[in-house]
């Protein structure tokens, strides 16, 4: 079993993350695994186990195939891999929009079963009630407002935010009504960058952007997408800081090569007991060789 870090520094708490309005923009990415965890820990703010992980690590075409359960998982592995980050959880779908009630449960579960610092989930206005019912039982939300995977097959698709009016007014409606419910940030994504400047400079908390503005007071982005191991169709808003899909194609190649050619392993990769080998009688005493 892996052993958790050692605690060098004081977890970075939700609300240091408040505090962070119109600071030092806050490095956000999110994270899935262990050993992911580890190396992202010292870099960032907070890392996000997003329900992006259906996805990114099961295959699944949209985040709808996200459970509780896999969440919960998730989220152990990464706060065993963390002892500083912020560490916030995805509420998947289908785990809060029913009712107040539903969501303060499902967002207990999380925290009781992975010891994270706070849950996020999507809407505005028409989840306001579920956000204050969480922050009224004493976890702290993320909110989630802009383009929302969760809603894809709703919205008929990935369509950016704030291109008319209507939709202008209503992503403004659902970033007030976040903050009055008591999340304490809020990510904007898909957004028109003007709209989500404008909201930013609107609201006191801080804001979270993913193809949304510079001016958000924080940037978040998928892992696999940010260091190129995404196998499908790579965002317009990713940056790719490296290309590990080359890395991991280059490697399986030369290892290929090598069991074919039989050069792996060799001499440094296998364990021989010269001892052993030097007793021809022991090896062939183990075949029957001499009761024969």
């Amino acid at each position: 079993m892996a052993t958790r870090l050692p605690t060098t520094d004081i977890r970075i708490g939700t609300e240091l993350i408040r505090r962070r309005k119109g600071g030092t923009p806050l490095v956000c990415l999110t994270a899935y695994t262990y050993p992911v965890a580890r190396l992202l820990d010292p870099h960032v703010d907070l890392l996000l186990v997003g329900d992006s992980v259906a996805m990114v690590l099961h295959g699944h075409e949209t985040t709808l195939g996200a459970s509780l359960e896999m969440m919960i998982a998730h989220g152990q592995a990464v706060m065993r891999g963390s002892a500083r980050a912020c560490i916030v959880v995805d509420m998947p779908a289908g785990s809060y929009e029913e009712s107040a009630d539903q969501a303060v449960a499902s967002a207990r579960r999380i925290v009781d079963e992975t010891g994270c610092q706070a849950v996020k989930l999507e809407g505005g206005v028409d989840m306001a009630a579920q956000i204050a019912a969480i922050v009224a039982a004493g976890i702290p939300v993320m909110g989630h407002i802009g383009l929302l995977p969760q809603s894809v097959e709703k919205d008929g698709g990935y369509k950016i935010k704030g291109r008319t009016d209507e939709t202008i007014a209503s992503l403004i409606a659902d970033a007030l009504a976040v903050e009055k419910a008591g999340a304490f940030s809020v990510v904007i994504e898909g957004t028109i960058e003007a709209v989500a400047a404008d909201i930013t400079r609107r609201i006191a908390i801080p804001t979270i952007g993913i193809g949304a503005s510079g001016e958000c007071d924080g940037q978040i982005l998928v892992i696999d997408d940010m260091v190129g191991l995404t196998v499908d169709r790579v965002p317009k808003f990713v940056k790719e800081y490296a290309d590990l899909r080359g890395v991991i194609v280059h490697a399986a190649e030369r290892y290929a090569s090598e069991v074919r050619s039989r050069t792996f392993p060799g001499p440094d990769h296998v364990f021989a007991d010269s001892k052993v080998f030097a007793d021809s009688k022991v090896l062939s005493g183990t075949h029957g060789g001499d009761d024969a």
